[in-house]
């Protein structure tokens, strides 16, 4: 497992941009999938993306074209850059980590991951 420590969270009007970012502890970043997860008031935690450690991508749909999530191995940290934020894209947003995992498809739950942050409140308003 690795330490997780999520930034970047904030109020923005909707139509802004935010980036967060998530920086992991060790020195085997390269091995591990990222993952990105939010979750609103009163709603279950939910999949928003994942960059596999082979550098492919997975996002929900309601984020797609929108959000754009990557890593930087060399400052172990992943990054999701959010455009076009939505009053329904608040949350607390948390990153997730499992070494080795490949997020294809749908198969993209929570219980893929073994390591979480703290997570990071994200407001749009309207």
């Amino acid at each position: 497992q690795v330490q997780l420590v999520e930034s970047g969270g904030g109020l923005v009007q909707a139509g802004g941009s935010l980036r967060l970012s998530c920086a992991a502890s060790g020195r085997t970043f390269s091995t591990y999938t990222m993952g990105w997860f939010r979750q609103a008031p009163g709603k279950e935690r939910e999949f928003v993306a994942a960059i596999n450690w082979n550098g492919g991508t997975n996002y929900v749909d309601s984020v797609k074209g929108r959000f754009t999530i990557s890593r930087d191995n060399a400052k172990n940290t992943v990054y999701l850059q959010m455009n076009s934020l939505k009053p329904e894209d608040t949350a607390v947003y948390y990153c997730a980590a499992r070494k080795w995992l490949v997020v294809r498809g749908t198969d993209r739950g929570e219980a893929n991951f073994d390591s979480w942050g703290q997570g990071t409140q994200v407001t749009v308003s309207s």
